[in-house]
């Protein structure tokens, strides 16, 4: 399972920023503070839906493409579901079953441990994103069709809360592929606009490497389908990538087939193919509807606050390592953030200063998740990193204490009550599957890793 022992590894961290130092500017008229959310995802739609509740925030949301899909295999956790109040409709499958395939091609079913009530939820993301914008519209969020080109940061902006962003784009009319050049002056900006975030760049936020996901949509047959009612594939091995794993989850109608990877990008079409060959008969004769391919984020950015602008999901580095999850994550920082720089405007009447925001949304999301990107960061450097690490990871999910820690650990993110003697016992049981794991392993394949000549985002 590809969050496999994360619970069990967790642990708390708490650090203190320093005491903000900066003086807040206070607001001397009714005019409403401008913010602006660049990008419509659910980082972007779910800290705009908290802005635009403010009567006296006006909340401006930027988004190139309102039936965005973004690449991504769609797999949300089962707390999302209530934490932001989804409807049903906008889950296209509930995974209750999986299978774990080695490099060997040994399957490991797993989902026992799984109550009636728990499933993981598979998505389309035109559809998931496109709800939570059009709820944020509903609050009071302006939408605007446009692409931005480029942000003007004044040079005292981290000093003076006068200075003002000056947001260049070009805005789309529907059913028009030329856009008007329009600019556009704000207080504050939310970055949410992906992995190759414009404004990132603006703000020098600083480099990441990045992964890239390549996801073919097939539509098979209803008789085909069946098979993936309630189910999804996970893949090993460096056939189908050398540091990541592929995927078959299902969807409305088809199936999402995809990979990803760091040290190889150039390859992604080889493993692609593999990934398809792997699937085999399950997936044959069917037709390929969509390609999708896209950069994903390693790790975070060295600096997620400038002034005031802040970045949130991909474009503040938020995907996990080994699992690549990034949906619940980006949907929370989104609301995070924007909950601590509301709490920090009081009522619209101030502008929070750089060390509030770090003080507040960064500190807070850092303490919440950021034990468990340490985890799984040295999960994948363990089990991704050679066949015969692959075969004793998906030998390890045969355990029914690694299921449960695993699901309950996605499924709610937190931990859920570990036995520390199952613990030890499972640190056993590790080291014996890593040796039975390379004692029956297909050599890794050689490649020259091109990574570190490629430019960084």
């Amino acid at each position: 399972m590809k969050f496999l022992l994360a619970s069990a590894l967790l642990s708390s961290a708490a650090a203190f920023m320093p005491t903000p130092t900066s003086l807040p500017s206070i607001k001397s008229s009714l005019d409403a503070y401008k913010v602006a959310v660049v990008g419509g995802g659910p980082s972007g739609a779910c800290a705009a839906e908290i802005f635009a509740q403010e009567p006296n925030i006006e909340t401006i949301l930027f988004e190139r493409k309102f039936d965005n899909a973004k690449p991504c295999g769609g797999a949300i956790p089962l707390c999302m579901i209530g934490e932001f109040d989804l409807p049903e409709t906008v889950v296209d499958r509930k995974v209750r079953k999986m299978k774990m395939i080695s490099p060997s091609d040994m399957e490991v079913d797993i989902g026992d441990t799984l109550k009636p009530d728990e499933y993981i939820g598979m998505c389309r993301r035109e559809i998931l994103d496109g709800y939570l914008r059009d709820r944020a519209v509903e609050y009071g969020a302006q939408p605007v069709n446009a692409l931005v080109t480029a942000i003007d940061v004044p040079s005292d902006h981290k000093v003076n809360k006068d200075s003002k962003y000056n947001i260049q784009y070009q805005e789309f009319t529907p059913g028009s592929s030329v856009g008007t050049a329009k600019n556009m002056e704000v207080d504050l900006i939310v970055g949410a606009d992906g992995a190759n975030s414009r404004v990132a760049k603006a703000m020098d936020a600083g480099e990441y490497n990045f992964a890239i996901a390549f996801q073919e949509r097939i539509k098979i047959s209803e008789e085909k389908m069946e098979f993936y009612e309630e189910m999804a594939e996970m893949y090993v091995g460096d056939d189908v990538s050398p540091d990541f794993y592929g995927w078959v989850f299902p969807k409305y109608d088809h199936v999402g087939v995809g990979t990803g990877t760091v040290v190889n990008r150039p390859a992604i079409k080889q493993y692609q193919k593999a990934i398809r060959e792997r699937a085999g008969a399950k997936i044959e004769g069917g037709k390929i509807i969509k390609v999708e391919a896209h950069p994903i984020p390693e790790h975070p950015r060295p600096r997620r606050v400038q002034g005031r602008i802040a970045l949130v999901g991909d474009a503040a580095g938020y995907v996990t390592k080994c699992s690549g999850e990034g949906i619940y994550f980006a949907a929370k920082s989104g609301r995070m953030a924007a909950e601590s720089i509301v709490k920090l405007m009081e009522g619209g009447s101030r502008l929070p200063s750089q060390e509030e925001i770090e003080a507040t949304y960064i500190k807070d999301y850092d303490r919440a998740y950021g034990p468990t990107y340490a985890v799984l960061d040295i999960l994948q450097k363990v089990f991704y990193s050679s066949n015969g690490a692959r075969e004793a990871f998906v030998e390890l999910c045969k355990s029914k204490y690694v299921q449960q820690v695993t699901f309950d650990s996605y499924l709610y993110k937190k931990v859920q009550g570990n036995n520390p003697l199952d613990d030890i016992k499972l640190l056993g049981e590790t080291i014996g599957c890593l040796i039975k794991g390379y004692s029956i392993a297909k050599p890794d394949q050689e490649f020259s890793n091109p990574v570190e000549s490629l430019k960084r985002i």
